[in-house]
């Protein structure tokens, strides 16, 4: 900050405007090279994760786009061009290598499938700040399930599917398929006033059109698991919980409409746009965890299960085997 502070200052001083073209090489070194060293030196050795210089780097580049004139931003601009995408480009590779190699550890160790978005946040947490790690985690984890992910993956017996029958598959589609039509009008109409707005908002449009997808894929890669005496819920990348088993104070094979609030949620984030067949009650309060971080609590929650019937009964025997090892 002293470092920042100190070329702020000196960027305003009489000496700048007599001398701006070698000050101005020598704020922008010390701006994106020696500041961003200083403060990896000083974190070297701490639990900070690594990657916080990037945000250094990224001040120290918006400090000198305010302080220098344009004129003087021949050097800022080639780093902006050429360093910049590189360092973006590593980060996401130390990202992907950090999660290759934690997937190996957990497959050495365990005998269940892997589960990327899992190991992508553990992965994450290691190596970014904590308020990055979930938009991080959700872009990856997008792209990953869209383009990456096209292998049907078999369900174990204590593994559910929540897609198959629900129809929140083809409602997905269907949404999709509005996005690209509406994109298509709205461009033509947009552009007619203005090709920037119009090409925004097509951006955005095909933006979210592929997240949508990415969310529609992971639904088939992340089923509900019951493992360990917990129950894992999940609505792919989109929504997640763990019940701890002995916490269920009942679980009901009903479609009935209940009226939700805050303590009553529901596992799709669709809501009522989609039908929900199994509802469970706790008798103490849990957290449900949504898209990019969003969090909620909850003591009874209702979702959608392929075969309903079968998941109470699993949950049933394992409460029953838990009362009977407690006594």
């Amino acid at each position: 900050m002293l470092l920042i502070a100190s070329m702020i200052l000196l960027a305003q001083s009489p000496a700048f405007n007599s001398n701006s073209s070698t000050l101005s090489i020598g704020i922008t070194v010390d701006l994106l090279l020696t500041t961003p060293l200083i403060y990896f030196l000083l974190i070297r050795k701490s639990n900070i994760p690594k990657t916080t210089v990037v945000p250094i780097v990224i001040i120290g580049v918006i400090v000198c786009s305010v302080i220098l004139p344009k004129e003087n931003q021949y050097y800022l601009n080639l780093f902006k061009t050429w360093a910049l995408p590189l360092i973006e480009l590593s980060i996401l590779t130390y990202v992907i290598y950090n999660v290759h190699k934690a997937a190996k550890r957990f497959k050495s160790t365990k005998t269940k499938p892997v589960d990327f978005y899992t190991q992508l946040k553990e992965a994450c947490y290691e190596i970014l700040p904590k308020a990055w790690v979930t938009p991080v985690v959700t872009e990856i984890a997008v792209f990953y399930y869209g383009f990456l992910q096209w292998k049907k993956r078999k369900l174990n017996k204590n593994e559910f599917s929540y897609h198959k029958n629900s129809g929140t598959i083809a409602l997905l589609i269907a949404i999709i398929f509005l996005i690209v039509i509406e994109t298509i009008v709205f461009h033509l109409l947009l552009s007619k006033w203005s090709d920037l707005a119009a090409n925004i908002l097509t951006f955005l449009s095909v933006y979210s059109a592929l997240q949508i997808f990415g969310f529609l894929k992971s639904m088939s890669r992340r089923p509900i698991i019951i493992e360990e005496n917990k129950l894992l819920l999940r609505y792919g990348i989109m929504s997640e919980t763990i019940i701890d088993i002995s916490e269920i104070e009942n679980i009901e094979v009903s479609a009935k409409e209940i009226e939700f609030d805050e303590e009553t949620r529901k596992l799709s984030i669709l809501g009522n746009l989609e039908s929900h067949n199994i509802i469970i009650r706790l008798n103490k309060e849990n957290t449900l965890f949504g898209i990019y971080g969003r969090k909620k609590d909850y003591k009874n929650i209702a979702l959608y299960v392929d075969e309903n019937k079968e998941f109470r009964k699993h949950v049933s025997a394992l409460q029953q085997r838990l009362t009977v090892t407690t006594r």
